[in-house]
Protein backbone atom coordinates (compact mmCIF):
# COMPACT_ATOMS: atom_id res chain seq x y z
CA UNK A 1 0.00 0.00 0.00
CA UNK A 2 1.47 3.34 -1.11
CA UNK A 3 0.88 6.01 1.55
CA UNK A 4 0.55 9.65 0.47
CA UNK A 5 -0.27 11.24 3.85
CA UNK A 6 0.32 10.07 7.38
CA UNK A 7 0.06 11.81 10.73
CA UNK A 8 0.94 10.38 14.09
CA UNK A 9 -0.42 11.78 17.36
CA UNK A 10 -0.58 15.43 16.27
CA UNK A 11 -1.22 17.88 19.08
CA UNK A 12 -1.73 21.61 18.76
CA UNK A 13 -3.03 24.31 21.06
CA UNK A 14 -3.47 28.04 20.57
CA UNK A 15 -2.96 30.83 23.04
CA UNK A 16 -6.18 32.79 23.63
CA UNK A 17 -6.45 36.31 22.26
CA UNK A 18 -6.75 37.64 25.82
CA UNK A 19 -4.38 35.36 27.71
CA UNK A 20 -4.91 36.69 31.24
CA UNK A 21 -6.61 33.91 33.17
CA UNK A 22 -7.69 32.06 30.01
CA UNK A 23 -6.68 28.51 29.17
CA UNK A 24 -5.07 27.60 25.88
CA UNK A 25 -7.45 26.34 23.18
CA UNK A 26 -6.74 22.70 22.30
CA UNK A 27 -7.17 22.32 18.53
CA UNK A 28 -5.64 18.86 18.04
CA UNK A 29 -5.47 16.20 20.71
CA UNK A 30 -3.50 13.30 19.25
CA UNK A 31 -4.86 13.18 15.71
CA UNK A 32 -3.63 10.29 13.54
CA UNK A 33 -4.67 9.50 9.96
CA UNK A 34 -3.31 7.51 7.00
CA UNK A 35 -4.24 8.33 3.40
CA UNK A 36 -3.47 6.00 0.50
CA UNK A 37 -2.11 7.41 -2.76
CA UNK A 38 -4.74 8.16 -5.38
CA UNK A 39 -7.61 8.26 -2.89
CA UNK A 40 -10.04 10.93 -1.75
CA UNK A 41 -9.93 11.07 2.03
CA UNK A 42 -12.45 13.19 3.91
CA UNK A 43 -12.03 14.85 7.29
CA UNK A 44 -15.60 15.25 8.50
CA UNK A 45 -16.50 17.39 11.48
CA UNK A 46 -18.01 20.59 12.76
CA UNK A 47 -16.33 23.99 12.70
CA UNK A 48 -13.67 24.01 15.39
CA UNK A 49 -13.20 20.24 15.36
CA UNK A 50 -9.57 20.55 14.21
CA UNK A 51 -9.90 19.93 10.48
CA UNK A 52 -8.37 23.19 9.27
CA UNK A 53 -5.58 23.01 11.84
CA UNK A 54 -4.66 19.57 10.50
CA UNK A 55 -4.68 20.96 6.97
CA UNK A 56 -2.41 23.87 7.92
CA UNK A 57 0.12 21.52 9.50
CA UNK A 58 0.16 19.18 6.51
CA UNK A 59 0.66 22.10 4.11
CA UNK A 60 3.55 23.50 6.23
CA UNK A 61 1.61 26.64 7.22
CA UNK A 62 1.67 25.70 10.89
CA UNK A 63 3.67 23.44 13.17
CA UNK A 64 2.30 21.05 15.78
CA UNK A 65 3.24 21.18 19.43
CA UNK A 66 4.09 17.50 19.14
CA UNK A 67 3.55 14.56 16.82
CA UNK A 68 4.73 13.71 13.31
CA UNK A 69 3.45 14.14 9.77
CA UNK A 70 4.55 12.96 6.32
CA UNK A 71 3.27 14.02 2.89
CA UNK A 72 4.34 12.42 -0.40
CA UNK A 73 7.16 10.61 1.36
CA UNK A 74 8.61 13.68 3.07
CA UNK A 75 8.67 14.78 6.70
CA UNK A 76 6.52 17.90 6.95
CA UNK A 77 8.56 19.37 9.80
CA UNK A 78 12.05 18.60 8.52
CA UNK A 79 11.51 18.86 4.74
CA UNK A 80 8.90 21.61 4.27
CA UNK A 81 10.35 22.87 0.96
CA UNK A 82 10.12 19.42 -0.61
CA UNK A 83 6.54 19.05 0.62
CA UNK A 84 5.51 22.41 -0.84
CA UNK A 85 6.76 21.47 -4.29
CA UNK A 86 4.60 18.35 -4.32
CA UNK A 87 1.29 19.69 -3.01
CA UNK A 88 -1.52 21.99 -4.03
CA UNK A 89 -3.56 23.78 -1.40
CA UNK A 90 -6.98 25.40 -1.75
CA UNK A 91 -7.87 27.23 1.45
CA UNK A 92 -11.34 28.07 2.71
CA UNK A 93 -10.86 31.69 1.75
CA UNK A 94 -10.21 32.36 -1.91
CA UNK A 95 -6.66 33.18 -2.99
CA UNK A 96 -7.76 34.80 -6.25
CA UNK A 97 -6.72 38.32 -7.21
CA UNK A 98 -10.18 39.53 -8.14
CA UNK A 99 -8.91 42.49 -10.19
CA UNK A 100 -6.86 40.22 -12.47
CA UNK A 101 -8.37 37.89 -15.05
CA UNK A 102 -8.62 34.17 -14.56
CA UNK A 103 -5.83 33.62 -17.04
CA UNK A 104 -3.60 36.18 -15.33
CA UNK A 105 -4.18 34.47 -11.99
CA UNK A 106 -3.10 31.13 -13.43
CA UNK A 107 -0.04 32.57 -15.18
CA UNK A 108 1.16 34.29 -12.01
CA UNK A 109 0.65 31.14 -9.96
CA UNK A 110 2.53 29.11 -12.56
CA UNK A 111 5.44 31.55 -12.53
CA UNK A 112 5.68 31.20 -8.76
CA UNK A 113 6.14 27.50 -9.33
CA UNK A 114 8.84 28.03 -11.96
CA UNK A 115 6.76 27.51 -15.10
CA UNK A 116 7.55 29.69 -18.12
CA UNK A 117 6.79 30.30 -21.78
CA UNK A 118 4.83 27.85 -23.90
CA UNK A 119 4.71 25.26 -21.11
CA UNK A 120 2.93 27.70 -18.82
CA UNK A 121 0.54 28.91 -21.53
CA UNK A 122 -0.38 25.34 -22.42
CA UNK A 123 -0.97 24.38 -18.80
CA UNK A 124 -3.14 27.44 -18.15
CA UNK A 125 -5.22 26.73 -21.24
CA UNK A 126 -5.64 23.09 -20.17
CA UNK A 127 -6.97 24.06 -16.77
CA UNK A 128 -9.26 26.78 -18.10
CA UNK A 129 -10.79 24.26 -20.48
CA UNK A 130 -11.06 21.55 -17.86
CA UNK A 131 -12.94 23.77 -15.43
CA UNK A 132 -15.18 25.30 -18.13
CA UNK A 133 -13.58 28.72 -17.68
CA UNK A 134 -12.20 29.32 -21.19
CA UNK A 135 -14.93 31.72 -22.29
CA UNK A 136 -14.54 33.80 -19.11
CA UNK A 137 -10.74 33.51 -18.91
CA UNK A 138 -10.05 37.15 -19.82
CA UNK A 139 -12.67 38.72 -17.58
CA UNK A 140 -11.73 40.20 -14.19
CA UNK A 141 -12.17 37.44 -11.62
CA UNK A 142 -14.54 39.63 -9.60
CA UNK A 143 -17.12 39.27 -12.39
CA UNK A 144 -17.17 35.48 -12.09
CA UNK A 145 -19.89 33.65 -10.18
CA UNK A 146 -19.08 32.05 -6.82
CA UNK A 147 -18.91 28.62 -8.42
CA UNK A 148 -16.59 29.82 -11.17
CA UNK A 149 -14.32 31.52 -8.66
CA UNK A 150 -14.09 28.31 -6.65
CA UNK A 151 -13.18 26.35 -9.76
CA UNK A 152 -10.47 28.90 -10.50
CA UNK A 153 -9.18 28.47 -6.94
CA UNK A 154 -8.80 24.74 -7.53
CA UNK A 155 -7.18 25.32 -10.91
CA UNK A 156 -4.59 27.51 -9.17
CA UNK A 157 -3.81 24.63 -6.83
CA UNK A 158 -3.26 22.32 -9.80
CA UNK A 159 -1.12 24.55 -12.04
CA UNK A 160 2.16 22.76 -11.15
CA UNK A 161 0.72 19.22 -11.33
CA UNK A 162 0.96 18.35 -7.62
CA UNK A 163 0.92 14.80 -6.31
CA UNK A 164 -1.35 15.68 -3.39
CA UNK A 165 -4.18 18.24 -3.37
CA UNK A 166 -5.56 19.70 -0.13
CA UNK A 167 -9.09 21.12 -0.30
CA UNK A 168 -10.29 22.93 2.81
CA UNK A 169 -14.11 23.16 2.77
CA UNK A 170 -14.11 23.37 -1.05
CA UNK A 171 -17.85 23.92 -1.57
CA UNK A 172 -18.82 26.08 1.41
CA UNK A 173 -21.17 28.86 0.34
CA UNK A 174 -21.98 27.41 -3.08
CA UNK A 175 -25.49 26.70 -4.28
CA UNK A 176 -26.48 23.01 -4.64
CA UNK A 177 -26.03 22.98 -8.43
CA UNK A 178 -22.54 24.50 -8.29
CA UNK A 179 -21.63 22.16 -5.45
CA UNK A 180 -22.69 19.11 -7.45
CA UNK A 181 -20.69 20.21 -10.49
CA UNK A 182 -17.61 20.74 -8.37
CA UNK A 183 -18.02 17.28 -6.85
CA UNK A 184 -17.85 15.77 -10.33
CA UNK A 185 -14.65 17.67 -11.14
CA UNK A 186 -13.03 16.59 -7.87
CA UNK A 187 -13.98 12.95 -8.42
CA UNK A 188 -12.47 13.07 -11.92
CA UNK A 189 -9.15 14.34 -10.50
CA UNK A 190 -8.94 11.40 -8.10
CA UNK A 191 -9.85 8.97 -10.88
CA UNK A 192 -6.72 10.15 -12.70
CA UNK A 193 -4.56 9.25 -9.69
CA UNK A 194 -4.35 12.49 -7.69
CA UNK A 195 -4.46 12.08 -3.91
CA UNK A 196 -7.01 14.45 -2.37
CA UNK A 197 -7.52 15.32 1.27
CA UNK A 198 -10.64 17.39 1.81
CA UNK A 199 -12.25 18.80 4.89
CA UNK A 200 -16.00 19.22 4.98
CA UNK A 201 -18.99 19.53 7.26
CA UNK A 202 -21.36 18.49 4.48
CA UNK A 203 -22.43 14.90 5.10
CA UNK A 204 -23.53 14.36 1.52
CA UNK A 205 -20.19 15.64 0.25
CA UNK A 206 -18.21 13.20 2.37
CA UNK A 207 -20.55 10.34 1.47
CA UNK A 208 -20.40 11.01 -2.26
CA UNK A 209 -16.72 11.85 -2.71
CA UNK A 210 -14.58 10.21 -0.04
CA UNK A 211 -13.38 6.63 -0.31
CA UNK A 212 -12.55 6.84 3.39
CA UNK A 213 -13.58 9.35 6.02
CA UNK A 214 -12.33 10.25 9.46
CA UNK A 215 -14.82 11.85 11.80
CA UNK A 216 -12.99 14.47 13.84
CA UNK A 217 -14.35 15.76 17.14
CA UNK A 218 -12.51 18.02 19.57
CA UNK A 219 -9.20 17.42 17.86
CA UNK A 220 -9.36 13.63 17.77
CA UNK A 221 -10.41 11.01 15.23
CA UNK A 222 -13.40 9.26 16.80
CA UNK A 223 -14.25 7.05 13.81
CA UNK A 224 -12.57 6.18 10.53
CA UNK A 225 -13.39 3.94 7.60
CA UNK A 226 -15.26 3.50 4.34
CA UNK A 227 -18.57 5.43 4.56
CA UNK A 228 -20.72 2.41 3.71
CA UNK A 229 -18.95 0.26 6.30
CA UNK A 230 -19.33 2.91 8.99
CA UNK A 231 -23.04 3.17 8.24
CA UNK A 232 -23.31 -0.61 8.08
CA UNK A 233 -22.10 -0.88 11.68
CA UNK A 234 -25.37 0.74 12.73
CA UNK A 235 -27.88 -2.09 12.58
CA UNK A 236 -31.50 -1.41 11.74
CA UNK A 237 -33.31 1.84 11.00
CA UNK A 238 -32.90 5.36 12.33
CA UNK A 239 -36.01 6.86 13.95
CA UNK A 240 -36.43 10.52 14.87
CA UNK A 241 -39.54 11.77 16.61
CA UNK A 242 -40.19 15.46 17.14
CA UNK A 243 -42.25 16.29 20.20
CA UNK A 244 -44.75 19.16 20.21
CA UNK A 245 -43.18 20.45 23.43
CA UNK A 246 -40.38 19.43 25.76
CA UNK A 247 -41.44 16.65 28.10
CA UNK A 248 -40.56 16.29 31.76
CA UNK A 249 -37.03 15.06 32.40
CA UNK A 250 -36.46 11.49 31.15
CA UNK A 251 -40.15 10.77 30.51
CA UNK A 252 -39.69 9.87 26.80
CA UNK A 253 -36.73 7.62 27.59
CA UNK A 254 -38.63 5.78 30.31
CA UNK A 255 -41.68 5.39 28.06
CA UNK A 256 -39.62 3.94 25.21
CA UNK A 257 -37.71 1.53 27.47
CA UNK A 258 -40.64 -0.85 27.17
CA UNK A 259 -40.51 -0.99 23.34
CA UNK A 260 -38.74 -4.14 22.14
CA UNK A 261 -36.07 -3.95 19.46
CA UNK A 262 -35.17 -0.36 20.34
CA UNK A 263 -31.68 0.85 21.33
CA UNK A 264 -29.46 3.93 21.46
CA UNK A 265 -32.38 6.07 22.64
CA UNK A 266 -31.37 9.73 22.97
CA UNK A 267 -33.57 12.63 24.06
CA UNK A 268 -32.61 16.26 23.46
CA UNK A 269 -35.40 18.60 24.55
CA UNK A 270 -38.05 18.05 21.87
CA UNK A 271 -36.18 15.51 19.74
CA UNK A 272 -36.15 11.77 20.38
CA UNK A 273 -33.72 9.59 18.43
CA UNK A 274 -33.36 5.84 18.47
CA UNK A 275 -32.30 2.85 16.42
CA UNK A 276 -34.80 0.09 15.73
CA UNK A 277 -34.30 -3.44 14.41
CA UNK A 278 -37.52 -3.08 12.41
CA UNK A 279 -38.38 0.59 11.99
CA UNK A 280 -41.87 0.22 10.43
CA UNK A 281 -42.89 -2.10 13.28
CA UNK A 282 -41.29 -0.05 16.03
CA UNK A 283 -42.68 3.37 15.09
CA UNK A 284 -46.36 2.65 15.99
CA UNK A 285 -45.25 1.12 19.30
CA UNK A 286 -43.08 4.16 20.02
CA UNK A 287 -45.91 6.57 19.27
CA UNK A 288 -48.27 4.60 21.49
CA UNK A 289 -45.76 4.54 24.37
CA UNK A 290 -45.11 8.29 24.09
CA UNK A 291 -48.84 9.07 23.94
CA UNK A 292 -49.45 7.00 27.07
CA UNK A 293 -46.74 9.05 28.81
CA UNK A 294 -48.42 12.31 27.78
CA UNK A 295 -45.92 13.25 25.09
CA UNK A 296 -47.51 14.84 22.01
CA UNK A 297 -45.74 14.08 18.71
CA UNK A 298 -45.47 16.59 15.85
CA UNK A 299 -43.37 14.64 13.32
CA UNK A 300 -41.75 11.25 12.68
CA UNK A 301 -38.83 10.40 10.41
CA UNK A 302 -37.70 6.89 9.51
CA UNK A 303 -34.53 6.36 7.49
CA UNK A 304 -31.60 4.10 6.74
CA UNK A 305 -28.35 4.87 8.58
CA UNK A 306 -26.49 7.99 7.42
CA UNK A 307 -23.12 9.50 8.22
CA UNK A 308 -24.96 11.83 10.59
CA UNK A 309 -26.08 8.75 12.52
CA UNK A 310 -22.45 7.62 12.62
CA UNK A 311 -21.44 11.08 13.85
CA UNK A 312 -24.19 10.97 16.48
CA UNK A 313 -23.09 7.56 17.68
CA UNK A 314 -19.48 8.60 18.20
CA UNK A 315 -19.93 12.17 19.46
CA UNK A 316 -23.31 12.14 21.19
CA UNK A 317 -24.76 14.87 18.96
CA UNK A 318 -25.61 15.39 15.30
CA UNK A 319 -23.37 17.43 13.06
CA UNK A 320 -26.04 20.14 12.82
CA UNK A 321 -26.15 20.36 16.61
CA UNK A 322 -22.35 20.48 16.77
CA UNK A 323 -22.41 23.38 14.32
CA UNK A 324 -24.78 25.27 16.61
CA UNK A 325 -27.91 24.68 14.54
CA UNK A 326 -31.32 23.63 15.73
Amino acid sequence: MDIAIRTQNLKKSYKPAHPRGAAAVLALDGLSITVESGAIFGLLGSNGAGKSTTMKILTTLSTPDSGEAWVAGHDVLNEPDKVRRLIGYVAQKSGIDTESTGRENLVLQGQLHGLRGSELKKRADELLARFQLSEAADRPARTLSGGMQRKLDIALGLIHRPRVLFLDEPTTGLDPESRSRLWTLIADLAFEGLTILLTTHYLEEADRLAERVAIVDRGRVVAEGIPEELKGELRGDSVQIDLAEAAAFNVPREALARVEGLRDVMVDRTIVRARADEGPTAVPLMLSALAAAGCRVSAVRLSQPTLDDVYLRHTGRTLVEAEGGN
